[in-house]
């Protein structure tokens, strides 16, 4: 029986260079940075790393790139979502070649299919793949899965060994756990909704696959030990450390824009992205930005176990201007 998939995995951004390019460089520079901090895995091809903006092509580069890089020193969690069956299905093929732990395939998108065909899609891939896959689960983007699939995948495809719910519905991933871990204990569930983690990990998931993560991976796994340890009161508090920065970073901009600050704020610049911007959102970005500045500041110590305390003014101004983007 396979080890369940744990911790904390970094959906990270994609670098590019002043060309649009894929830099490769930095990437493997940012990588190392992650792992020296204490991430438990990579997720390359994420909706961080903006997937849906690369070719195919360059998504295998991708892959290539942090697998070759990462050395067998942390699970690669490969995202394999592609238009059809077909493709995907070509590149869970290609990256299990590559050596990645797992892949993980959103439903599909665009078109909104009924749970009946949710089901078929998966059911399709994991039993023609020869890798194993983690079910992603992000219906802002893409046709929800629903329990009853997810417990139908599970108890019917050996191949499918966890989900990724980015729902942030703490109802859903109990209800999950509950029933399925009897039956599997192997099965892995992750939670992509940074503003939950800590209710998702005592509630029972095993880990988090957090944009934030790629900011302060100090603080994402301080959290998630903290939970492991039982210090639930020490894990919450981090949580509220960790909210303010999560609801800036993800209200500035077109995602991951924020997170691209955040990440700034750390001292890498891993380029513009693939979405053009306006003017006035680029003054936008550079106002937040010292926000953004100011809240890591004040959180990445929380690795080493420091207490540590966010400027209330700070964040009342975050809240406030998240709230008026809603």
């Amino acid at each position: 029986m396979s080890k369940r998939i744990s911790g904390i995995l970094t959906p990270h951004i994609t670098p590019v260079d002043r060309h649009g390019r894929v830099d490769e460089d930095r990437l493997c520079g940012y990588i190392d940075w992650l792992i020296e901090r204490g991430v438990d895995g990579l997720y390359p091809n994420g909706s961080t790393g903006e997937f849906v903006r690369f070719t195919p092509e360059e998504r295998r580069r991708i892959i290539r790139v942090v697998v070759d890089h990462t050395a067998g020193r942390v699970p690669v969690l490969a995202g394999a979502a592609e238009a059809n069956v077909k493709e995907t299905i070509a590149a869970c093929d290609a990256y299990g070649e590559m050596g990645v732990r797992a892949v993980a395939i959103v439903a599909p998108f665009y078109y909104r299919l009924s749970d009946q065909g949710v089901y078929a899609y998966f059911k399709e891939i994991a039993d023609t793949v020869s890798v194993d896959v983690t079910l992603y689960n992000i219906p802002m983007f893409a046709s929800p899965i629903e329990l009853p699939t997810v417990i139908r995948l599970a108890s019917e495809c050996p191949r499918v060994v966890g989900i990724k719910d980015s729902s942030g519905d703490l109802p859903f991933m109990m209800r999950m756990i509950a029933a399925i871990r009897p039956m599997r204990d192997d099965f892995s569930f992750l939670t992509g909704w940074d503003a939950s983690l800590a209710a998702m990990l005592i509630a029972g998931a095993d880990g988090g696959t957090n944009a934030t993560s790629g900011v302060v991976p100090e603080l994402t796994r301080a959290l998630h030990r903290a939970v492991k340890a039982g210090n639930i009161d020490d894990a919450i508090r981090l949580q509220y450390q960790l909210l303010p920065l999560f609801d800036a970073m993800l209200g500035l901009g077109e995602f991951p824009e924020g997170f691209r600050a955040g990440a700034r704020s750390r001292g890498w610049d891993l380029g513009p992205g693939r979405v053009p911007v306006s003017e006035q959102q680029r003054d936008a970005i550079a106002r937040t930005q010292r926000e953004i500045d100011a809240l890591v500041s004040g959180v990445t110590e929380c690795g080493s176990g420091k207490q540590t305390v966010l400027p209330a003014d700070t964040i009342e101004q975050i809240v406030q201007r998240v709230l008026r983007q809603l």
